[in-house]
């Protein structure tokens, strides 16, 4: 089987790049609403009792945890702009570790969800990365 290559890309890796890419946005929305969101879109989103998130140490909380998933949506990013393919695939691979790794603490500590939003597709990310 001949392997399809854009320019320096295969076509895993591309299919790969395309999805750290949705990894990396879809982190900085959950950035936006855990520090932004209104509590009963978060208790929504994630879950939670509405008076649970209305009180100010949880909102405290999500906002702090809001901000360690923004920069982890912002650094898969600028990473692309400042590492050179080989690196820059052994950077995504070790960030995407990191988020999947996260994730299944998460899906089996908060709410099942997590599986479903945050670690299938890093993991799918990763994977294509490694083919």
């Amino acid at each position: 089987m001949e392997i399809i290559k854009y320019g320096p890309y295969t076509l895993f890796t591309l299919i790969g790049t395309i999805l750290t890419f949705i990894v990396a946005i879809e982190h900085i929305g959950i950035c936006f609403l855990e520090m932004f969101g209104k509590p009963e879109q978060q208790a929504k989103a994630f879950d939670m009792d509405i008076n649970f998130v209305k009180q100010e140490a949880a909102q405290v909380s999500l906002a702090n945890q809001g901000i360690y998933n923004g920069m982890l949506g912002v650094i898969l990013i600028v990473a692309f702009f400042i590492f050179p393919i080989p690196i820059l695939f052994n950077v995504w691979k070790l960030i995407l570790s990191l988020i999947v790794i996260v994730a299944i603490y998460g899906g089996f500590t908060a709410t099942k969800k997590i599986f479903l939003v945050q670690m299938l597709p890093a993991l799918l990310a990763l994977i294509f990365l490694f083919v």
